[in-house]
């Protein structure tokens, strides 16, 4: 690529590309390969200017070469990508913009007088006509003040003052319109855009590859539990789908040979085989697009409360501007009041903070399905975390096998090797890896397996019942008993470590000792959590009470309660509620989902089950508990901004009614001011929240 620098200091340069035009595609692709290169920390590409701006670490003579090897033809970049970067979307609100501006004054400067009132008065009916439309469905909003103003303006002849109201109301559409899109399409972009992993079939093995490697008539492999990643054909299996996220119906839906799926759709038993039909995400983009669009019940509350008081203050406008005429006698300074509404205002900036905050979430790899979750994030007191795989660092390994009944240990491993690699847990893959590691078979010789979410699997090998699980499981549930002689030895199990129980024909066969590390984070993130505001503290664990207790301590947390099961986490989060207080669950398991859906909020953590990232409201994908108080700062700075919104709205607001009344400012500077206030509110609302030095604090 040809390019020349325009001005450079050290860390960042601007370039101008040398070539004819540049296209919306082309300028994607150029700053889709810089923002995807370790060495840039950010590139803003304009296509207009064919300039770049690009934020580096490192040397400038590595930035240099980077460019100067640059090809459109030589970078692939997904298709969501270039469909939904809001590039043309911002060009075309632009150019709406620049039109109106041009032909307002053209039509000033070259029109007579006469022609520019005709003009005036056809483009009025509309106004009217919505303001006459409002009353009649017997509600008095916005519509109503705008009617009144440009009426007013008409008959007393006053076409000019009717044209820049109606000129100024024009350039406000455009803009919140401008400003909601562009909040929504970031939106949606940086959720739709977050890559995972699926298996890949090649021949007879299956490859964990990236979803960007996967292209069109590929075969994925999607095992139970697991969010489908794309719309395809099922090739081979059976299995049953959640399409909840999809259609809204909860009720699974069987899928067979032939059959279709979709993209974000949650596989709940079995297993499939798909060919891939689409790559480029759009079903999965459109569903998110619809989700913000269309969460009225997401709103947090303030939200609601700002809408509705906007909807109320508009007769006291009416009456405000009834009292200064009676009071006056001056129609222009009843005009004035009339300009100045709290509505629009309020209506755009409060969910533009929302959005903004999603969006900044977003950026630290969390995933915040509605305004409401954030604004329960920042109420919130008390929250509830699972041990396994979320305090702890979900990559469990086996570092000893116990035998109770004279058998090799290594036979042991293979047999729960066996029943365990059927299922999505991080305790069962570490088994299966164990015994890969010592290269134990462990062929298809049981019957069929029953998996019991949060307990065991059950099954036949050689005629005999084998139960692998908790203890809950094992002993109380399955009733299975400890060998004559081995009582001391069960005793002496280490309680640093997590144990899973293997009993055939209902006595304790061994015992095979998980470690699962603590995160090195976890005891400074509860600390700081309750800094932040938490004064309740939870550990859940189907664990054994022994190393529950062990890691209670390390942590630090308030209450821990160990061999619990998924129906009691829920139970403890409704009680919590029932008491009175917002409780946070944070889980990365199937058996984590009931507490998740019960809690004011759920958050799904790291690469935990797939449907348990689906039914949560709040999903962090990097694994790193800290991003939980990244969380958490987030939602406080958003709440903050809104409550000061609202004192600048009514502020603002307050004083423009203020002079119109007395006269200092004019109907049409009214106006003015008032966009001018409520678009810098709004921008203002689009910033992030979280400062840099906030932010390197909990890096």
């Amino acid at each position: 690529m040809k390019f020349v620098i325009k001005h450079e200091i050290k860390g960042r340069i601007r370039i101008h590309i040398l070539q004819s035009r540049m296209t919306f595609e082309q300028a994607d692709t150029l700053e889709y390969y810089l923002s995807n290169n370790k060495l840039v920390t950010s590139v803003k590409v304009r296509e207009r200017l064919q300039d770049a701006t690009i934020s580096y670490i490192g040397s400038r003579e590595d930035i240099i070469k980077l460019l100067t090897s640059f090809k459109y033809n030589n970078v692939e970049v997904p298709d969501v990508y270039l469909q939904n970067s809001g590039r043309e979307l911002n060009r075309e609100y632009w150019d709406k913009l620049v039109n109106k501006v041009f032909l307002y004054g053209a039509n000033k400067i070259f029109l007579p007088n006469p022609i520019r009132e005709c003009i005036t008065l056809t483009k009025s009916v509309k106004y009217l006509w919505n303001g006459v439309r409002t009353l009649a469905s017997r509600k008095i909003e916005v519509p109503v003040l705008d009617a009144t103003a440009i009426g007013v303006s008409v008959a007393r002849n006053n076409m000019n003052t009717a044209g820049s109201i109606m000129f100024l109301l024009g350039i406000g559409e455009i803009l919140e319109e401008w400003t909601h899109k562009k909040s929504v399409d970031d939106l949606a972009r940086s959720m739709s855009l977050n890559v995972g992993k699926v298996w890949l079939c090649q021949g007879e093995q299956d490859i964990l590859v990236s979803t960007s490697d996967v292209k069109a008539g590929d075969l994925v492999r999607v095992h139970m539990g697991k969010i489908i990643p794309f719309d395809g054909t099922v090739v081979s299996g059976e299995a049953m789908v959640n399409q909840a996220s999809l259609t809204g119906e909860s009720i699974p839906v069987q899928k067979n040979a032939e059959g279709i799926v979709y993209a974000g759709t949650v596989l709940e038993e079995g297993e499939l085989v798909i060919r891939v039909d689409q790559t480029n995400g759009s079903s999965r983009y459109e569903k998110i697009v619809t989700m913000i669009e269309e969460s009225e019940k997401l709103k947090t509350s303030m939200e609601s409360k700002a809408s509705h008081l906007a909807d109320k203050l508009v007769p006291y406008t009416l009456l405000g501007t009834g009292l200064t005429y009676a009071l006056t006698r001056n129609a222009t300074k009843a005009l004035s009041v009339l300009m100045v509404d709290f509505s629009c205002a309020l209506k755009l900036a409060m969910p533009i903070s929302v959005l903004s905050a999603i969006r900044e979430a977003s950026l630290h790899n969390i995933t915040v399905k509605g305004g409401k979750y954030l604004e329960a994030m920042a109420e919130a007191d008390t929250i509830v975390f699972d041990k396994t795989g979320t305090l702890t660092k979900a990559n469990p390994t086996v570092v000893d096998v116990v035998s109770f009944n004279g058998q090799d240990s290594d036979e042991l491993l293979r047999i729960a090797a066996c029943l365990e690699e059927h299922f999505p847990h991080s305790m069962a893959k570490a088994v299966v890896d164990a015994a890969a590691e010592k290269n134990l078979e462990h062929e298809e010789v049981h019957s069929e397996v029953e998996y019991i979410v949060a307990h065991g699997i059950s099954s036949m090998i050689d005629g005999q019942k084998v139960v692998i699980g908790s203890h809950h499981f094992v002993f109380e549930d399955e009733k299975c008993t400890i060998p004559e002689g081995k009582q001391e030895l069960f005793d002496s199990l280490p309680e640093e470590y997590s144990h899973l129980y293997l009993a055939i024909e209902n006595q304790l066969a061994g015992v095979i000792c998980i470690e699962d590390p603590l995160r090195e984070e976890a005891k400074t993130v509860v600390a700081e959590l309750k800094k932040t505001g938490f004064g309740k503290i939870v550990m859940m664990t189907g664990d054994s009470e022994r190393t529950a207790a062990a890691i209670a301590k390390r942590v630090g947390v308030d209450e821990y309660y160990a061999e619990v099961l998924p129906e009691d986490k829920a139970n403890f989060v409704e009680k919590e509620k029932s008491e009175g207080r917002k409780v946070i669950m944070i889980g990365d398991g199937i058996n984590d989902s009931p507490a998740l859906s019960a809690a004011d909020a759920g958050i799904a953590i790291s690469d935990g089950a797939e449907i348990a990232r689906e039914i949560a409201d709040i999903t962090i994908a990097a694994d790193d508990l800290r991003e939980v108080v990244t969380l958490k700062l987030l939602a406080n700075a958003m709440m903050k901004r809104i409550h000061m919104n609202y004192r600048n709205i009514v502020g603002i607001n307050s004083g423009l009614i203020l002079l119109g009344v007395t006269g200092i400012v004019q109907p049409t500077v009214s106006a003015l001011l008032h966009n001018a206030s409520t678009l810098m509110i709004s921008l203002g609302s689009m910033k992030n929240l979280l400062d840099e030095n906030k932010r390197t604090e909990h890096e």
